[in-house]
């Protein structure tokens, strides 16, 4: 399973009133493992920020006016999301500043979804802490994640810590398969230790009808739990 976790930095609020991203940052999740694979970039606007997003982002016009259009990187950036899942805190605000960035282009690509589908992790927090404040910061200080580096906000390095935080929301990063002593690389390049050929046959036991019916009990408490999402269900 491959997911992007995704962050944006932009130069307003509303895409609706002519503003536009200024940064993209993208995380690769494979399997619920962090890979070396990463898309950041910062793009010109051609207007104006908001001088309350500056305080928000750190980015001005003049560290931009440089920089690559969002029609320079537009091709990259779907080649890397497609095909994906992608995980966004807020997702309506991304979604909606990046599906405005897809119509004005001469020949528009569509809009993000026909690319990927969208996990909001928002509406996850939401419906995990009911009741509770559930923004980046707040999430990162429930669930014990080191963000004392994050004196601005930055798209990559929001990135990080969502795909940090998401991992902890939805039960941790796996481990079961992987040596405790090693890194957080590409899962194509993990070596595979394949079984011998003429090692004897596994022994199969088959489980009686008591531990069925306790096996099916257990799973329909953790449907109930997560709310119809049990995976050994489907």
């Amino acid at each position: 399973m491959r997911q992007v976790v995704l962050d944006t930095e932009t130069t307003g609020l509303n895409p609706a009133e002519g503003h536009r991203i200024i940064e993209i940052g993208c995380v690769e999740l494979v399997n619920r493992r962090l890979t070396e694979h990463r898309f950041h970039v910062y793009l010109n606007p051609d207007r104006v920020i908001d001088q309350g997003a500056i305080e928000v982002h750190g980015l001005t016009n003049d560290f931009l006016a440089d920089k690559p259009h969002f029609e320079d990187i537009v091709d990259d950036f779907i080649r890397f999301v497609d095909g994906s899942e992608l995980v966004i805190h807020n997702a309506p605000f991304d979604v909606g500043f990046i599906n405005a960035e897809f119509s004005r282009q001469k020949k528009s690509p569509g809009s993000l979804e026909d690319f990927c589908s969208i996990l909001d992790t928002l509406v996850f927090a939401r419906k995990k802490h009911p009741g509770q404040r559930n923004s980046l910061d707040a999430l990162c200080k429930r669930y014990d994640i080191d963000n004392s580096h994050r004196e601005l906000h930055g798209a990559l390095l929001d990135a990080e810590i969502l795909a940090d935080v998401y991992l902890m929301m939805t039960g941790g990063q796996l481990s079961l398969l992987e040596d405790e002593n090693a890194g957080f690389g590409n899962v194509q390049d993990q070596v595979i230790k394949r079984i011998s050929s003429d090692r004897p046959r596994l022994k199969v036991i088959q489980c009686n009808d008591q531990e069925l019916i306790e096996h099916q009990q257990k799973l329909d408490v953790i449907d109930k739990a997560s709310e119809g999402n049990c995976r050994w269900k489907n």
